[in-house]
């Protein structure tokens, strides 16, 4: 839409509330991986993708409470795999790998076992 035209003799007023971005918000759930303790995210939109992405996150261990407002708890990742299902519903499912490269250096992350050997000098 390039314009809206109002017609009519008066004036608007008022407040609109605008909601979150779906591509703003996953990269920025994804983010929460990188972090240990609670973060807490506001204006998350009620979407397929962000419940998806939340699945997912949980699936790995992840702990989060609330909504449109969410706090998110990385710190006890449990588990590296993601399920197909869910991974293949969503393109941005590939923000959770951030985890797996942050273990794949990270002394007793679940992560680690699973990592290939980094490359030499």
């Amino acid at each position: 839409m390039d314009k809206m035209v109002i017609v009519g003799g008066k004036p608007l007023e008022g407040e609109v509330l605008i909601s979150g971005a779906k591509n703003a918000a996953l990269p920025i759930l994804a983010s929460a991986l990188l972090v240990e303790g609670w973060n807490t995210f506001h204006n998350i939109p009620d979407l397929l993708d962000i419940k998806t992405i939340k699945k997912l996150l949980q699936s790995l261990g992840v702990r989060m409470e609330g909504d449109e407002t969410l706090r998110i708890d990385a710190s006890r990742i449990t588990s590296c795999e993601a399920s197909y299902d869910l991974v293949r519903t969503m393109r941005a499912s590939i923000l959770v790998l951030v985890r797996w490269w942050r273990g794949w250096a990270k002394p007793g992350s679940p992560c680690r076992a699973a990592a290939p050997s980094a490359p030499g000098p």
